[in-house]
């Protein structure tokens, strides 16, 4: 836990604070929920197309990066690293889901998240670019909330496969 601890140096308009601990918290559920499930659900894995695979590997990708995007130190070269790999996570894992639909149907509400990750995410990457710290922290908190978080609540409900998979 100490390679994620905040360092003392850091100015204090980016550390960490509560909601950004509860949300890296939130993810960290979400993570093992989601690892869970697919684990439960390896009787199966075999029918399941690829391009759902890319999908569940872009999330996952995303989903252990945020905890440690969130609570460890920020502003370095790691920090942008991983920030660009996070970011490009999301954008994928937006593309990719208009391509994966339930039988019957085209679109469902988590598409309009979709859309709100594939304008969201240049954003983020263009508020860090300019060093405009305000924005981009605000805007990475929308993100993990609704296109990570909320999307991912919805991923077990509704008839959806991890759904199957976690409580069937």
């Amino acid at each position: 836990m100490a390679s994620i601890a905040v360092s003392s140096s850091q100015p204090k308009g980016i550390a960490p604070d509560r909601f950004e601990r509860f949300l890296a918290v939130a993810a960290i559920i979400l993570l093992a929920v989601v690892l869970t499930a697919i684990g439960r659900g390896h009787g199966q894995w075999g029918q399941v197309p690829g391009l759902v695979w890319f999908h569940l590997l872009t999330i996952l990708i995303a989903l252990a990066l945020t905890p440690v995007m969130l609570l460890r130190r920020r502003g370095d070269g790691r920090h942008r690293w991983m920030g660009w790999l996070w970011s490009g996570a999301l954008f994928l894992t937006a593309l990719d889901s208009f391509l994966l639909h339930g039988p019957g149907s085209r679109f469902s509400i988590i598409h309009i998240l979709s859309i709100f990750t594939l304008i969201q995410v240049p954003i983020i990457v263009l508020s860090a670019r300019r060093h405009d710290l305000k924005r981009h922290r605000r805007s990475v908190r929308g993100m993990v909330t609704g296109a990570l978080l909320i999307a991912g609540f919805f991923t077990f409900p509704f008839d959806r496969m991890l759904g199957h998979w976690l409580f069937g």
